[in-house]
C-alpha cells in the first residue's frame, strides 16, 4: 500500500509540474527582480524612466536585443511632438492606426524608436508606455533639441 501511495504522489507531482511548468526566474543577472515586460530609459544621462512593454512581437524583439546589452539611441526632435532615433536593427512591425499620447513608445518603419510627448495619429507599432512621469516632466527631461536615450533592462 505504501508503494502505491508513493507512486501516486510521484505521479501527482509530475502532473502538477507538467501542468504549471517550472517557476520562472524573473531576477536579472545580478539577482535583482526584473520584470520581463519592463525596460529602463536613461535620458541625457540624468533622468531615469521605466516603461511597460506591449505584448507583441516588436516589443519582445526589443527586449531580446536588450538582453544582449544596453542600446544608446541618438534622438532628434521632430515636429515638436516626439523624439526619434534609429535603433540600429530592424524589428518586426505590428503597425495599426494609432493615436499617440505623451509617454508612448513607438516603433516607426521597423527601425526607429520614438518617444512621444504630444499626440499624433499615424500607422505605428506600439512598443510600450513610460509609467513614472507625465507629459511636462518627460518633455523637460528630453529637452528642446537632440537627446541621448539609453535603453536597458538592468535594474
Amino acid at each position: 500500500m505504501k508503494t502505491i501511495k508513493c507512486l501516486f504522489l510521484s505521479a501527482l507531482c509530475l502532473a502538477t509540474i507538467s501542468a504549471f511548468g517550472e517557476p520562472v526566474d524573473t531576477r536579472g543577472k545580478e539577482g535583482n527582480p526584473m520584470e520581463k515586460d519592463t525596460i529602463k530609459l536613461i535620458v541625457n544621462n540624468n533622468k531615469i524612466f521605466t516603461a511597460k512593454l506591449e505584448n507583441n512581437s516588436s516589443a519582445k524583439a526589443l527586449r531580446a536585443l536588450l538582453e544582449k546589452g544596453d542600446i544608446s539611441i541618438q534622438m532628434q526632435d521632430y515636429a515638436n511632438m516626439e523624439k526619434v532615433g534609429p535603433i540600429g536593427k530592424i524589428l518586426p512591425r505590428n503597425d495599426a492606426q494609432t493615436t499617440t499620447a505623451p509617454c508612448d513608445l513607438i516603433l516607426y518603419q521597423g527601425k526607429y524608436f520614438v518617444i512621444y510627448y504630444a499626440p499624433n495619429s499615424w500607422k505605428f507599432t506600439r512598443l510600450g508606455k513610460i509609467e513614472n512621469t507625465g507629459a511636462k516632466e518627460l518633455k523637460s527631461a528630453l529637452g528642446a533639441g537632440d537627446a541621448t536615450v539609453i535603453l536597458s533592462i538592468k535594474p
